[in-house]
């Protein structure tokens, strides 16, 4: 099968991805074989190329926002059928039996494996999962408006839920990307009363947040027209924290969606920044419960990802592109059929 594959760590403007042939995978007793139809492109591959998140083997096939159908399945597979379309996140696959298991939080299991990561993801003409961790994709959006609702839509969800946002608090999006752009759709349906402020350096990302629903769209360090008592930062850098706790309330929760920084968080002054019961929380992974629940929520909104698509190529110029924050809405892969 053909995959872009990451063979070395690298700066992702190095092109280090190469097309290769690979032998096909072989789907175990509880796993499904899937024909891959499309791939979102997400920043953590980023982190991956360019070694802030390493994966514990190359090569690897990244990728981890995975539509596909299923073409073969083991003889221990029994609610998914050969044909049906299933989506795969970030969380492969966790052990069932911790203490982290039992309560819902598989995202924080120790022995949890990632998609894309620590096993072969979705920049690839196949790929397998197990039966747990593949998810019934609703009718109503076509592949490639599938592919970012497994990780920017279903973290963007979890980071909703972290954020515990109240009727009538003032929320903040810092950086305006795949899923900062679904994000704010699933506010403006479930949180209508809530006013929404986008933080983003890029126009068009500005342009775009107006157009799905900010009540108003500046740039970081900007002073919005009210404080924050809810604030969920997509972005790569460490400045924008500081940031959002300078224009918070009190009692304000900032929720970090992201799995790396580029740069580090700055120094707070503890009375300026957080006293009055200011916090600063993190995102971890996805659970999959996240994604049984924001899936067919997703077709009810109806979310409309604003998608853009490449081949599978071009996967080095894609994540370029995404660097440079040149990316609006969300960049999804079409793999060869």
């Amino acid at each position: 099968m053909l995959a872009m594959v990451l063979t070395r760590h690298a700066d992702i403007e190095k092109r280090p991805l190469e097309m290769v042939d690979t032998p096909r995978p072989v789907p175990k007793d509880n796993e499904v074989l899937l024909k891959v139809s499309a791939c979102g492109v997400c920043h953590t591959e980023l982190d991956e190329i360019e070694g802030r998140l390493r994966p514990p083997r190359l090569p690897v096939v990244l990728g981890h926002e995975i539509v596909g159908n299923i073409i073969e399945k083991g003889p221990a597979v029994n609610t998914l059928q050969i044909g049906q379309r299933v989506g795969v996140t970030w969380l492969n696959s966790a052990c069932g039996v911790c203490r982290f298991c039992q309560s819902g939080r598989e995202n924080l299991c120790g022995s949890a494996k990632w998609t894309g990561l620590d096993v072969d993801g979705g920049y690839a003409e196949y790929t397998v999962v197990r039966e747990p961790f593949a998810y019934p994709i609703p009718d109503s959006f076509t592949d490639a408006q599938a592919a970012p609702l497994l990780c920017a839509g279903v973290i963007g969800y979890r980071a909703i839920r972290l954020a515990n946002i109240e009727d009538g608090d003032v929320v903040g999006l810092y950086g305006f990307g795949a899923s900062a752009h679904i994000v704010i759709q699933v506010l403006r349906h479930t949180q209508p009363g809530c006013p929404v402020f986008v933080f983003t350096r890029s126009g068009a990302h500005r342009s775009l947040a107006i157009q799905l629903g900010a009540d108003w769209a500046g740039a970081a360090g900007d002073e919005p027209p009210d404080k924050l008592n809810k604030a969920i930062d997509f972005t790569p850098v460490g400045e924008t924290v500081k940031d959002a706790l300078a224009v918070s309330k009190k009692g304000a929760r900032i929720v970090i969606n992201a799995i790396r920084k580029t740069t580090a968080l700055p120094q707070l002054d503890y009375g300026e920044y957080l006293w009055h019961e200011r916090e600063i929380k993190s995102v971890a992974n996805v659970t999959a419960e996240d994604a049984r629940e924001f899936l067919p929520l997703a077709a009810e909104i109806p979310i409309k990802p604003q998608v853009q698509q490449f081949e599978l190529a071009c996967a080095n110029d894609v994540l370029i592109n995404l660097k440079k924050g040149q990316i609006n809405g969300a960049a999804v892969l079409r793999i060869p059929q």
